[in-house]
């Protein structure tokens, strides 16, 4: 039987495309017009990371009352973020569905690319199952159903059309400067955003990375290459409860909201 998402979800090593998800999402203005005015990456870099593994992990893995915690603070959160389009601006929702379905793209693509990075390609079954799991990720919140492209060729058309035409405006590329180079936060945090950084750089597409400033180019490509080589020969070797340490991490987290539903969590 072919393996599906929740067989390969877990994995921590996912997390090195964070972002990449991220500026993709925040390329598109609809999105990050919204992360821009009403999110506080400069204050606290780490909340967007903690909020989106923690709603993914609790679709995939939790519990129905993890996951109808989760889905109320993502909601909750979502409220505020909406402005009607004005001037040259077509405005931004949360709950927009369009706007909801590149997120759930970049999530799936992000860690599809990097998981066969690591482990390599996923054989077919396998690749179509864990597609049609992760239509889920949208689905337990406002995405409609059919809106999740049918099959994985009608997806690629999706993504490369979308990725096609984005471009980072000056408020996606403030919000990536938040992001990318913190001045709060852990000492640790701070300490690993020049290897995040540098997997971000190499992770996106290249008009995108010309679009938020990278400084690439071919030395940087090569190093990109050697360290993914290295990452995965030495990561799938690591035991298991090391692999999979930041999906029971997220999910412990969700315990308050779950037996005190009044209690928020990050």
């Amino acid at each position: 039987m072919a393996r599906g998402l929740a067989d390969i979800g877990a994995e921590g090593v996912l997390l090195a495309g964070a972002g990449r998800a991220i500026l993709l999402q925040i390329a598109d203005p609809k999105v990050g017009h919204g992360v821009a005015e009403h999110s506080n990456f400069a204050e606290r870099p780490m909340d967007r990371l903690r909020a989106t593994m923690t709603y993914v992990y609790a679709v995939v893995y939790g519990s129905e009352e993890q996951l109808t915690a989760v889905r109320r603070a993502v909601n909750r959160a979502h409220a505020p973020v909406r402005r009607a389009a004005e001037g040259a601006s077509n405005g931004y929702n949360a709950f927009d569905a369009e706007s909801q379905l590149w997120v759930v793209a970049t999530l799936y693509d992000t860690a599809v690319t990097v998981y066969e990075q690591i482990h390599g390609p996923l054989d077919g079954d396998t690749a179509d199952r864990i597609y049609r799991e992760y239509a889920k990720i949208g689905t337990a919140l406002q995405l409609p159903p059919q809106l999740w492209p049918a099959n994985r060729a009608a997806f690629a058309e999706y993504w490369t059309s979308s990725v096609q035409r984005l471009q980072p405006d000056e408020k996606a590329r403030r919000v990536a400067q938040d992001l990318l180079y913190p001045v709060g936060g852990p000492a640790l945090m701070r300490l690993a955003m020049p290897l995040a950084r540098f997997l971000t750089a190499g992770l996106l597409p290249d008009h995108l990375r010309e679009g938020f400033g990278f400084t690439w180019s071919p030395r940087h490509a090569r190093s990109f290459g050697r360290t993914m080589r290295l990452v995965g020969l030495v990561y799938p070797r690591l035991p298991q409860r090391i692999r999979h340490w930041p999906k029971d991490y997220y999910l412990r987290q969700l315990e308050p909201a779950v037996t005190k539903p009044g209690v928020k969590h990050a």
